[in-house]
């Protein structure tokens, strides 16, 4: 059975209405991630991502970075434990 990590994360800065969302998506899409990603009302982008350690690890490095448009000023990384169903999408905004 092939190891899955699970992280959830919150990206700050300037990282709403910059098309962090769809980027976010796009790009965990091409490392074959699975979970989610959306906006919350303090301004943050949260997301969780699935998958192979290398997967997980590089999309981390990427959203440290973000889309060209998007500052990050911050990333808080922590484990997730629930079960994230396959494939990704954006979720409404809390």
């Amino acid at each position: 059975m092939v190891e899955t990590q699970r992280k959830h994360v919150f990206v700050a800065g300037r990282v709403q209405g910059v098309w962090f969302r769809a980027w976010t998506e796009q790009q965990a899409k091409e490392l074959g991630l699975s979970g989610w990603v959306r906006n919350r009302q303090d301004g943050r982008v949260e997301a969780v991502i699935a998958g192979s350690p290398p997967a997980v690890s590089s999309m981390l490095k990427r959203l440290r970075q973000g889309p060209p448009s998007a500052k990050v000023e911050a990333i808080e990384v922590s484990d997730w434990q629930e079960a994230v169903p396959a494939g990704f999408q954006t979720k409404p905004s809390v």
